[in-house]
C-alpha cells in the first residue's frame, strides 16, 4: 500500500523511532485493508484518503472513506477461543490497532468515515 510506504518515509524524515513506526505502519496497513475490503468492497475505482501529521510529540494518521458508516471503536474484541479451530477467521485487526495506538477516534463527517489513529512518540536520538 502506497500509504504505508509514505508513512515509512515520513517517519524516517521526522526521526520517529523504529518501534513506534512499526506500530503505526501495522495499524495503517490493517485499517487501510479494512477500508478497501469492507467500506470500498474491493472496488478499485473507489479511493480513500490518508493524512499523516507529526506534532513533535505524536504522529496521527487520519483515514477518510465514503463507505457505509462504520465505527471500529465500538467493535467488541473477542477473547481467543480454546482452539484456533473454534474461532471464525478475521477480527484480530482492530485488536492489533488498539494494542499499538495510544488514541483511536472515529467520527462521521460530510458522508465520510473519519478514523484518526494517534501514537505518542519521542524523537529518535540515533542510538537505536
Amino acid at each position: 500500500m502506497r500509504a504505508v510506504e509514505a508513512l515509512q518515509g515520513f517517519g524516517q524524515e521526522k526521526h520517529v523511532p523504529q518501534k513506534e513506526l512499526f506500530g503505526l505502519a501495522l495499524a495503517l496497513e490493517e485499517c487501510g485493508s479494512n477500508v478497501v475490503n469492507h467500506a470500498l468492497q474491493r472496488d478499485a475505482r473507489q479511493k480513500f484518503r490518508v493524512i499523516i501529521e507529526h506534532t513533535g510529540s505524536a504522529v496521527s494518521i487520519e483515514l477518510r472513506d465514503r463507505g457505509p458508516a462504520f465505527d471500529p471503536t465500538q467493535v467488541q474484541v473477542a477473547e481467543p477461543a480454546a482452539s484456533e479451530d473454534d474461532r471464525p477467521p478475521g477480527g484480530w485487526g482492530i485488536q492489533l490497532v488498539r494494542r499499538y495506538m495510544d488514541e483511536i477516534h472515529y467520527r462521521r463527517e460530510s458522508g465520510e468515515n473519519v478514523l484518526r489513529l494517534t501514537k505518542r512518540v519521542v524523537p529518535a536520538t540515533g542510538r537505536e
